[in-house]
């Protein structure tokens, strides 16, 4: 039963910077529309914050600073809105609002691939709803079709470019030519890298939305630990050329596959550079745009594309979070809570087939190729095709396998680099492809 439309639900915000500034001014500039949309006027109560001076974005109506985040969240609000990112304190204060009786929407991605389930069970504990939209890919409308939309199918493959950063670095490099020190200088300036860019560029932001999404995707708890990370800093513009002359593109992926392991079905997550297809969707997705990519036994391929960062942008995820959030208030129901019934093991790297792109530099002189051949036939890594260039004492292989597992890949690279013809095995990168 609804409540009257005269009872404003009270909403307290935890944080209040790019994003948390707008999210208040579209709770304000929209208050009327959002009052009809609810089915209740939406008053915001309270923003908690750690420096109340500090300039803003927005202007916060006189009043609602506060330092006392806890005392916010138990203040008998009904909804809590989490910006503040971090572990701590976001989990106690998340956890408070849940025992306090508040629903809680956050953007807060790091702490819901480490603990989510602790999250998961204090809100059901509670009764209470816990909604996450922003905390993948900014606006992009990708959890919610994997949580409800997606209920009924069979997700097969997520395939996303989760890091706005680190595409427009790649972008960069493979439109200007330039290296990756210079296009991470450009991003820092224009804003789109922080001064230390180690989350981004290291892989550590990415692989905690792949767990969040394969987490949703298969039903199964994937914590951001299970997640393989591999950065972008040893990209090199030899890496992207040799992308550019297969017809391919370098892009970091966030790659969740439900597949088959040793003892049935089985989940993998793993956050690493790649070469697609240029005539892969994935491929034409430029500067700081992120795009997820699903594949669905019925549903068949669907793209989901958008800005995956920013005050705004992220601000209307939290929005749209919000209001469902406040009709169940209302009607005095939850929504989907976590759904891990699958309990499917997450498989090792090392168990992970796809195929790889190895560059090899050697003597040139006869027989090197046929040593190298072997070394790849004696880890049963098959060779798709092999270029030999340069000329003189020195010469470069650049092979292209099979699928094969990252572990007899691995090995193979391990046993090329002792042969006495290899100088150095100067790059390995996955190729990430339709077919085979």
């Amino acid at each position: 039963m609804r409540s009257s439309q005269g009872d404003a639900l009270k909403v307290a915000l935890l944080g209040c910077g790019s994003v948390g500034s707008q999210v208040v001014r579209l709770l304000r500039e929209q208050a009327d529309d959002l009052t009809a949309r609810v089915g209740a006027p939406v008053e915001l109560v309270g923003v908690a914050v750690r420096r109340p001076d500090a300039k803003r974005e927005v202007e916060v109506p006189e009043g609602l600073i506060t330092t006392d985040a806890e005392g916010l969240v138990t203040s008998g609000v009904d909804v809590v809105i989490e910006v503040i990112g971090g572990i701590e304190p976001a989990r106690g204060l998340i956890l408070s609002a849940l025992e306090h009786g508040a629903s809680v929407v956050t953007a807060n991605k790091a702490l819901l691939a480490e603990d989510g389930v602790t999250l998961f069970a204090a809100a059901e504990k509670a009764g209470r709803d816990l909604y996450f939209e922003a905390a993948v890919a900014g606006a992009i409308p990708i959890l919610r079709p994997l949580r409800e939309s997606l209920a009924g199918d069979r997700v097969r493959r997520v395939l996303g470019i989760v890091n706005g950063t680190t595409n427009f670095i790649l972008d960069k490099m493979d439109s200007g030519g330039t290296g990756f020190s210079e296009a991470l200088e450009e991003a820092q300036a224009l804003g789109y890298a922080e001064a230390d860019p180690t989350a981004d560029v290291e892989g550590f932001d990415a692989a905690a939305k792949a767990a969040i999404l394969a987490s949703l995707a298969f039903h199964t708890r994937v914590a951001a630990a299970d997640v393989y990370r591999e950065g972008i800093s040893d990209v090199s513009a030899a890496d992207v050329a040799s992308a550019r002359d297969m017809g391919c593109v370098v892009k970091l992926l966030a790659i969740c596959d439900l597949t088959e392991g040793p003892d049935g079905p089985a989940v993998s997550a793993r956050v690493h550079p790649a070469m697609i297809p240029r005539s892969h969707p994935l491929a034409s997705v430029r500067e700081a745009y992120n795009a997820v990519f699903v594949e669905s036994d019925a549903a068949g391929q669907l793209m989901f594309y958008g800005p995956g960062a920013g005050g705004a942008p992220t601000a209307s995820a939290v929005l749209g979070d919000l209001v469902t959030v406040a009709r169940n208030r209302l009607d005095e129901v939850t929504g989907a809570g976590e759904s891990a019934y699958a309990e499917l093991a997450v498989l090792p790297i090392g168990q992970v087939q796809t195929r790889y792109h190895v560059a090899i530099d050697v003597d040139d002189r006869a027989g090197v190729l046929a040593a190298v051949a072997q070394a790849f036939a004696e880890h049963d890594v098959s060779i798709q095709t092999v270029r030999q260039e340069g000329r003189g004492d020195d010469a470069q292989l650049v092979v292209v396998s099979h699928r094969a597992t990252d572990e007899a890949l691995s090995a193979t690279v391990e046993q090329l680099r002792r042969m006495p013809e290899v100088r150095d095995v100067s790059s390995v990168m996955r190729v990430e492809a339709d077919g085979e």
